[in-house]
């Protein structure tokens, strides 16, 4: 393939460390193709392709793509990985307990501040949850609440002394320290998957197939995301 060649890819943020560490630059050195990436949550990115963004190939929540059957064929859709939500805290501090709701509920009502995200998909579940649990207004009255983009981030600058987001996005922060998944009452995994634009270039297809190999695989795995059965 002409090194030319160069293709537009929408990612969620869940998988941007396995693109950006390793798969991309591994599709370029096997195809000659190179990757145009825009990362952000996958509520922005549906919004974007809503506006009229027309990428030759986007990697998000699974369930998201139905509303978007004009831009892209819903036919060639492949899941690739999925991801739990997790807690970090900020480097040098003890990891709190979060075995169980309770102790969830505890370490949530006694940081200074609790950061998230307002777009992300694990943002979206941490609302309910925190709802769901009677906690919210004790939590949002004193929450970082992200726009988007890597909530760990706020606890290495100070912001908060607790970050939520899915874990394979905390481990994009290497200075935070990781918690562990939510309890197992209170998770929620996310799946996502890649799919062609509606049209795509042919040479689409190519990172499509890529995104599912055996170094992807590991490249997921090794960026704290798991492959969806």
């Amino acid at each position: 393939m002409s090194n030319a060649v160069q293709i537009s890819l929408f990612s969620t943020l869940a998988v941007k460390k396995a693109l950006d560490d390793i798969l991309l630059d591994a599709f370029r050195e096997k195809t000659g193709i190179t990757v145009d990436g825009t990362f952000d949550p996958t509520n922005v990115l549906t919004g974007r392709v809503k506006d009229g963004a027309r990428p030759d190939v986007m990697i998000a929540v699974s369930g998201s793509f139905a509303q978007l059957a004009e831009a892209f064929d819903l036919g060639t859709r492949t899941v690739v990985a999925k991801t739990g939500v997790g807690l970090a805290v900020a480097p040098g501090h003890e990891l709190p307990d979060i075995g169980t709701v309770d102790a969830l509920v505890a370490t949530l009502t006694s940081a200074r501040s609790v950061a998230y995200s307002r777009t992300g998909a694990s943002g979206v579940h941490f609302a309910a949850l925190v709802r769901e649990l009677g906690i919210d207004e004790q939590v949002n009255a004193r929450a970082t609440v992200v726009e988007k983009g890597f909530t760990a981030l706020a606890v290495v600058d100070g912001r908060a002394d607790v970050a939520i987001q899915q874990l394979s996005e905390l481990r994009f922060v290497p200075e935070a320290r990781i918690a562990g998944p939510l309890p197992a009452e209170t998770q929620h995994y996310s799946e996502f998957s890649a799919v062609l634009g509606r049209p795509a270039k042919p040479e689409a297809a190519e990172l499509v197939r890529f995104l599912t190999s055996e170094a992807a695989v590991e490249a997921y795995l090794e960026t704290g995301l798991e492959v969806a059965p």
